[in-house]
Protein backbone atom coordinates (compact mmCIF):
# COMPACT_ATOMS: atom_id res chain seq x y z
CA UNK A 1 0.00 0.00 0.00
CA UNK A 2 2.95 2.51 0.96
CA UNK A 3 4.41 1.84 -2.81
CA UNK A 4 1.36 2.27 -4.44
CA UNK A 5 0.69 5.82 -2.61
CA UNK A 6 4.04 6.42 -2.77
CA UNK A 7 3.43 6.07 -6.80
CA UNK A 8 0.29 8.10 -6.74
CA UNK A 9 2.70 11.81 -7.18
CA UNK A 10 3.89 9.94 -10.24
CA UNK A 11 0.47 9.04 -11.87
CA UNK A 12 -0.45 12.79 -11.18
CA UNK A 13 2.72 14.00 -13.09
CA UNK A 14 2.04 11.97 -16.10
CA UNK A 15 -1.89 12.91 -16.46
CA UNK A 16 -0.51 16.58 -16.16
CA UNK A 17 2.43 16.20 -19.08
CA UNK A 18 -0.33 14.67 -21.16
CA UNK A 19 -2.87 17.21 -20.94
CA UNK A 20 0.60 20.02 -21.40
CA UNK A 21 1.46 18.04 -24.31
CA UNK A 22 -1.91 18.58 -26.59
CA UNK A 23 -2.60 20.94 -28.98
CA UNK A 24 -4.55 23.34 -27.00
CA UNK A 25 -6.26 26.51 -28.46
CA UNK A 26 -6.56 29.71 -27.17
CA UNK A 27 -10.20 30.57 -26.11
CA UNK A 28 -10.52 33.65 -24.58
CA UNK A 29 -7.30 35.91 -22.49
CA UNK A 30 -8.33 38.92 -20.17
CA UNK A 31 -6.79 40.14 -16.56
CA UNK A 32 -4.20 37.94 -17.08
CA UNK A 33 -6.00 34.86 -17.53
CA UNK A 34 -5.84 32.51 -20.39
CA UNK A 35 -8.39 30.15 -21.34
CA UNK A 36 -7.68 27.40 -23.96
CA UNK A 37 -9.67 24.40 -25.43
CA UNK A 38 -8.95 21.43 -26.92
CA UNK A 39 -11.45 18.21 -28.42
CA UNK A 40 -11.20 15.02 -26.45
CA UNK A 41 -12.06 12.07 -28.48
CA UNK A 42 -15.20 10.15 -27.75
CA UNK A 43 -16.92 13.48 -26.36
CA UNK A 44 -18.46 15.99 -27.81
CA UNK A 45 -17.52 18.41 -24.86
CA UNK A 46 -14.24 20.18 -25.02
CA UNK A 47 -11.68 19.95 -22.46
CA UNK A 48 -10.48 23.62 -20.49
CA UNK A 49 -7.06 24.86 -19.66
CA UNK A 50 -6.42 27.79 -17.80
CA UNK A 51 -3.55 29.62 -16.72
CA UNK A 52 -2.67 32.63 -14.61
CA UNK A 53 -0.10 33.92 -12.18
CA UNK A 54 -1.58 34.83 -8.84
CA UNK A 55 0.23 37.09 -5.72
CA UNK A 56 -0.38 34.50 -3.24
CA UNK A 57 1.13 31.30 -1.72
CA UNK A 58 0.72 27.92 -2.89
CA UNK A 59 -1.02 27.19 0.78
CA UNK A 60 -3.36 29.87 1.04
CA UNK A 61 -4.78 28.40 -2.62
CA UNK A 62 -5.14 25.40 -1.25
CA UNK A 63 -6.69 26.33 2.04
CA UNK A 64 -8.99 28.54 -0.11
CA UNK A 65 -9.32 25.61 -2.52
CA UNK A 66 -10.09 23.14 0.71
CA UNK A 67 -12.97 25.57 1.76
CA UNK A 68 -15.28 24.48 -0.30
CA UNK A 69 -18.11 26.44 1.44
CA UNK A 70 -16.32 29.78 -0.18
CA UNK A 71 -17.15 27.96 -3.86
CA UNK A 72 -20.34 29.31 -3.54
CA UNK A 73 -18.67 32.76 -3.95
CA UNK A 74 -16.78 32.51 -5.99
CA UNK A 75 -16.82 29.42 -8.80
CA UNK A 76 -18.91 30.21 -11.69
CA UNK A 77 -22.75 29.22 -11.44
CA UNK A 78 -22.39 27.39 -8.07
CA UNK A 79 -25.50 27.35 -6.19
CA UNK A 80 -24.26 25.09 -3.51
CA UNK A 81 -21.56 23.35 -2.26
CA UNK A 82 -21.11 21.48 0.89
CA UNK A 83 -18.62 19.20 2.53
CA UNK A 84 -19.24 15.50 2.93
CA UNK A 85 -16.47 13.74 4.42
CA UNK A 86 -12.83 15.04 5.90
CA UNK A 87 -10.26 12.05 5.16
CA UNK A 88 -7.44 14.28 6.29
CA UNK A 89 -6.28 18.16 6.09
CA UNK A 90 -5.11 17.04 2.52
CA UNK A 91 -8.24 14.95 1.77
CA UNK A 92 -12.04 15.53 1.21
CA UNK A 93 -15.29 14.65 -0.73
CA UNK A 94 -17.83 17.37 -1.27
CA UNK A 95 -21.13 17.84 -2.97
CA UNK A 96 -22.24 20.54 -5.43
CA UNK A 97 -25.41 21.77 -7.31
CA UNK A 98 -24.42 23.75 -10.32
CA UNK A 99 -26.78 26.32 -11.62
CA UNK A 100 -27.76 26.12 -15.15
CA UNK A 101 -30.00 28.73 -17.54
CA UNK A 102 -33.63 27.90 -17.93
CA UNK A 103 -35.11 25.30 -19.26
CA UNK A 104 -32.17 23.32 -18.10
CA UNK A 105 -31.82 21.31 -15.42
CA UNK A 106 -29.26 22.19 -12.77
CA UNK A 107 -26.47 19.79 -12.76
CA UNK A 108 -24.70 18.11 -9.30
CA UNK A 109 -21.87 15.85 -8.66
CA UNK A 110 -19.85 14.43 -5.67
CA UNK A 111 -15.69 15.32 -5.64
CA UNK A 112 -12.93 13.72 -4.40
CA UNK A 113 -9.92 16.63 -3.92
CA UNK A 114 -6.48 15.11 -2.68
CA UNK A 115 -3.50 17.39 -2.03
CA UNK A 116 -0.21 16.13 -2.90
CA UNK A 117 3.26 18.11 -3.04
CA UNK A 118 6.63 17.29 -4.41
CA UNK A 119 9.11 18.53 -1.42
CA UNK A 120 11.73 19.15 -4.00
CA UNK A 121 10.25 21.58 -6.55
CA UNK A 122 7.54 22.27 -3.61
CA UNK A 123 5.11 21.95 -6.95
CA UNK A 124 1.79 21.26 -5.54
CA UNK A 125 -1.38 19.17 -7.08
CA UNK A 126 -4.58 18.93 -6.36
CA UNK A 127 -6.66 16.50 -7.87
CA UNK A 128 -10.24 16.54 -7.82
CA UNK A 129 -12.31 13.89 -9.87
CA UNK A 130 -16.18 13.17 -9.63
CA UNK A 131 -16.60 10.14 -8.14
CA UNK A 132 -20.07 8.39 -7.33
CA UNK A 133 -22.05 7.24 -4.12
CA UNK A 134 -22.13 9.59 -0.69
CA UNK A 135 -25.40 11.18 -2.07
CA UNK A 136 -28.37 9.63 -3.95
CA UNK A 137 -29.55 10.84 -7.39
CA UNK A 138 -32.05 14.16 -6.96
CA UNK A 139 -35.51 14.53 -8.56
CA UNK A 140 -35.10 17.25 -11.24
CA UNK A 141 -31.14 17.60 -11.16
CA UNK A 142 -28.84 15.69 -13.54
CA UNK A 143 -26.08 13.88 -11.95
CA UNK A 144 -22.24 14.70 -13.79
CA UNK A 145 -20.97 11.07 -13.40
CA UNK A 146 -17.56 12.49 -15.46
CA UNK A 147 -15.48 15.44 -14.61
CA UNK A 148 -11.78 15.10 -13.64
CA UNK A 149 -10.39 18.61 -12.30
CA UNK A 150 -6.40 18.99 -11.58
CA UNK A 151 -4.62 22.29 -10.77
CA UNK A 152 -0.55 22.31 -10.94
CA UNK A 153 0.65 25.04 -8.39
CA UNK A 154 4.09 26.38 -9.00
CA UNK A 155 5.72 28.63 -6.37
CA UNK A 156 7.50 31.64 -8.69
CA UNK A 157 8.29 33.79 -5.88
CA UNK A 158 7.54 34.54 -2.03
CA UNK A 159 3.71 35.62 -2.42
CA UNK A 160 3.64 34.38 -6.14
CA UNK A 161 2.51 31.02 -7.77
CA UNK A 162 1.55 30.41 -10.90
CA UNK A 163 -1.57 27.67 -12.10
CA UNK A 164 -2.54 25.48 -14.17
CA UNK A 165 -6.21 24.22 -14.22
CA UNK A 166 -7.29 21.74 -16.61
CA UNK A 167 -10.36 20.59 -17.23
CA UNK A 168 -12.60 17.55 -18.56
CA UNK A 169 -16.65 17.64 -18.11
CA UNK A 170 -19.45 15.39 -19.21
CA UNK A 171 -22.24 17.13 -17.89
CA UNK A 172 -25.00 14.82 -19.34
CA UNK A 173 -28.07 15.56 -21.10
CA UNK A 174 -28.85 17.21 -24.26
CA UNK A 175 -26.84 20.69 -23.77
CA UNK A 176 -27.66 23.41 -26.54
CA UNK A 177 -24.09 24.67 -28.10
CA UNK A 178 -24.28 28.41 -26.91
CA UNK A 179 -24.77 27.45 -23.36
CA UNK A 180 -21.22 25.08 -23.72
CA UNK A 181 -19.64 27.77 -24.97
CA UNK A 182 -20.90 30.21 -22.11
CA UNK A 183 -19.80 28.02 -19.58
CA UNK A 184 -15.85 27.10 -21.42
CA UNK A 185 -15.22 31.11 -22.26
CA UNK A 186 -16.72 32.53 -19.71
CA UNK A 187 -16.57 30.72 -16.57
CA UNK A 188 -13.24 30.44 -15.75
CA UNK A 189 -13.04 33.46 -16.36
CA UNK A 190 -15.45 34.60 -14.26
CA UNK A 191 -14.38 32.24 -11.45
CA UNK A 192 -10.73 32.93 -11.49
CA UNK A 193 -11.37 36.71 -10.94
CA UNK A 194 -13.49 36.05 -8.27
CA UNK A 195 -10.87 33.61 -7.11
CA UNK A 196 -7.39 36.19 -7.07
CA UNK A 197 -10.43 38.92 -5.29
CA UNK A 198 -11.09 36.09 -2.72
CA UNK A 199 -7.26 35.58 -2.34
CA UNK A 200 -6.31 39.25 -2.12
CA UNK A 201 -8.89 40.05 0.46
CA UNK A 202 -6.72 38.83 2.83
CA UNK A 203 -9.06 35.68 4.70
CA UNK A 204 -6.91 33.12 3.80
CA UNK A 205 -3.31 35.23 4.42
CA UNK A 206 -3.03 33.62 8.07
CA UNK A 207 -4.56 30.51 7.12
CA UNK A 208 -2.34 29.15 4.80
CA UNK A 209 -2.50 25.06 4.92
CA UNK A 210 0.22 23.83 7.37
CA UNK A 211 1.10 20.80 5.36
CA UNK A 212 2.67 22.71 1.97
CA UNK A 213 5.61 24.13 2.34
CA UNK A 214 5.88 27.36 0.82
Amino acid sequence: MRRLLSLFPLFLLLISNAFAQRDWKLVTESDGIKVFSQSVPDSRINALRVECEVKATAGQLVTMLLDVKAAEKWVFHTKSCDLLKKISPSELYYYSEVSMPWPLSNRDFVAHIRVTQDKVTKVVTVNAPAVPGFVPPKTGIVRISHSKGLWIIKPLSKDKISIVYTLQVDPGGDIPAWVVNTFSAQGPLQSFRKMKQELQAGKYQNEAAEFIIN
